[in-house]
């Protein structure tokens, strides 16, 4: 089995290696993209099994924006429900012989935690303006600055290896144990994969949503505060 810290390069594009993880993840973005063309086409008021199978899911995800944001879940929607999506089907193509995860890579993950960070940067931006974002380190006091600060850039890098370490292993067990012992008996050891996969995608997307949730509530302006009320 291939080290995940090393990535199988399949062709270039100029002097660019692309990679078999990166292969992946376009056809996961392509599928993505498809499926959601494809299955919001012919939205109606009397809603199909599938249009209602797709509003469930929406709500489910509204729901829980809702209950960890405490904010209404519009302007956050498209990030989280794109962000669980693309992790729960990622980790799932290890039903695929012969694929491997993305996220069993440790690049996608860096890039998903990227976007995480770049994300909570946008959302506070967007809440307080760049003041009231920067405004945000202070709190609840100036001298928590520079844990602040770091505790920013830590909390990204603890996504990425928490997601990389679990979905990783799964992939070595469920490889490890079919090389041993045959087709048939990893089969629980794959549904449990499954599972942790699932997890996994869920945990990434609220962990995302408490640190949008954290900075925005931080940033936004003060009631008791005039000095950072918008105009």
């Amino acid at each position: 089995m291939i080290s995940p810290l090393s990535s199988v390069v399949l062709f270039h594009l100029g002097p660019v290696p692309i990679s078999e993880g990166v292969v992946v993840t376009w056809g996961i973005m392509a599928m993505l993209v498809l499926a959601s063309v494809l299955l919001t086409r012919r939205l109606s008021l009397r809603p199909s099994p599938t249009q209602a199978f797709l509003e469930l899911v929406v709500e489910a995800v509204d729901s829980q924006i809702r209950d960890t944001m405490r904010v209404e879940p519009g302007p956050y929607r498209a990030f989280i429900g794109t962000l669980f999506l693309f992790i729960f089907v990622a980790n799932w193509t290890s039903l695929v012989p012969g694929v491997d995860p993305p996220t069993a890579h440790l690049e996608t993950d860096a890039a998903l935690a990227l976007l995480v960070f770049l994300a909570v940067i946008w959302f506070g931006v967007r809440a307080g303006g760049m003041r009231g974002y920067f405004a945000s380190f202070a709190s609840p006091t100036i001298f928590m600055v520079p844990l602040n600060i770091v505790e920013s850039v830590t909390r990204s890098f603890s996504m990425m290896v928490r997601l990389f370490g679990n979905v990783m292993s799964g992939v070595f067990v469920v490889g490890i144990v079919l090389s041993l012992a045959g087709l048939l008996v990893p089969i629980p050891l794959m549904a449990l994969d499954l599972l942790t996969g699932a997890v996994q995608a869920y945990i990434f997307a609220v962990l995302a949503m408490v640190f949008i949730a954290g900075v925005v509530e931080d940033a936004k302006p003060s009631a008791d505060d005039p000095e950072r009320k918008s105009p």
